[in-house]
């Protein structure tokens, strides 16, 4: 089988994994590596040998001509870098958000399909295990369902300016609120009507623009509500910077990890769990519960960089056995729209309809 070649544009944390999971797939090729200062990256020399490296991205396309190019830098220029691979006649693998505008978002849709070009975005829950299974028992639940999601990170050192520079274009209920609320539209295929949120920013390292701490509100035209909080920085709390949870008329099921055995600026701590707790609600004749919890362990999940090589895996069966990717596409830019409508509630103070 003729290998993707693939261009890897951002050799940060996500764009080094990617990287690692191409590197390890025998289907694909990697034909350069393009990074702002990547003249200073040792250490891509020494792990990618032999691999071309480029610090203008306009410069790798053309010298490269890849299949395929995977974006994984600053959220601001998704947009812009997506329309130049799509024109270049490239398949498109890119880390979330998909752009900086609904409008943007769907106009890259649109472009990949006139030009019947791949796009997969890196929705990582997507291909992990646990999170399957935790959207397929919440959909067990009944409607309407309450979902209540955070991932707060106590940031510092290298993480914190990671954090900081993330502000720059996006904020934090937006980076990662796309994941959550997408999970919350699976679980109930049912269209959002309205969104709340509120915002604080907790520090003068950031802009004044800017929050570094958001909560949104969601609800659903069929009934269901779903909650989602987002913290970044070094004043964040270690203590329930993980909930994740869905209740339903039946019961609910949340996943379980040990918070004192992980840190919230983990990258891993952000898919991983320990188990997922189902618990029934019916009660018996006595008034007391009929069935105790289940508790499903999820010992052998996968890691961080396992998830990675399985959404290239999928990323490379669209492209090899030319898969339907629309419906996906179209399911990123919704959760996208939530969580733009989030940001606006927070800077307007008023509710958002959709």
């Amino acid at each position: 089988m003729k290998r993707v070649r693939v261009l890897v544009v951002g050799v940060g944390n996500m764009g080094l994994s990617h990287a690692r999971a191409y590197a390890a797939n025998p289907g694909f090729e990697i034909v350069g590596l393009c990074s702002r200062g990547i003249d200073q990256r040792a250490d891509l020399k020494a792990e990618f040998p032999g691999v071309a490296l480029y610090s203008d991205y306009a410069d790798a396309l053309a010298a490269t001509r890849p299949d395929a190019v995977s974006i994984n830098t600053w959220p601001d220029t998704h947009g812009e870098y997506a329309v130049m691979a799509l024109n270049a006649g490239c398949h498109l693998f890119i880390e979330k958000p998909l752009a900086s505008t609904v409008e943007e978002a769907r106009r890259i849709a649109a472009l990949a399909h006139s030009k019947g070009l791949k796009v997969v975005i890196g929705y990582i829950l997507r291909v992990h295990p646990s999170w399957v299974k935790f959207v397929e028992i919440g959909r067990t639940l009944g409607k309407p369902l309450v979902m209540r999601m955070n991932l707060n990170q106590q940031s510092s050192g290298a993480q914190w300016q990671v954090h900081k520079q993330l502000m720059n274009s996006i904020s934090p209920i937006v980076d990662c609120g796309v994941h959550y609320v997408d999970v919350m539209c699976q679980v109930t295929g049912a269209k959002p009507t309205s969104v709340h949120a509120i915002g604080v920013r907790l520090t003068d390292e950031v802009g004044p623009d800017m929050y570094n701490y958001g909560q949104l509100q969601v609800s659903f035209d069929d009934g269901s509500v779903g909650w989602y909080e987002a913290g970044w920085g070094p004043m964040m709390s270690e203590t329930a910077f993980f909930v994740k949870d869905m209740i339903g008329p039946k019961g609910s099921v949340s996943i379980a990890m040990d918070e004192s055995k992980t840190e919230s600026a983990d990258v891993d701590s952000h898919t991983r769990t320990s188990a997922l707790r189902v618990h029934h609600g019916k009660l018996g004749s006595d008034g007391r519960f009929e069935r105790q919890d289940d508790i499903i362990r999820m010992d052998d999940e996968p890691g961080h960089q396992e998830l990675c090589n399985r959404e290239q895996a999928v990323f490379l069966d669209a492209i090899v056995n030319d898969r339907d990717v629309s419906r996906h596409v179209e399911e990123a830019i919704n959760s996208l729209r939530i969580v733009l409508a989030a940001d606006e509630s927070v800077r307007t103070g008023k509710v958002v309809r959709l």
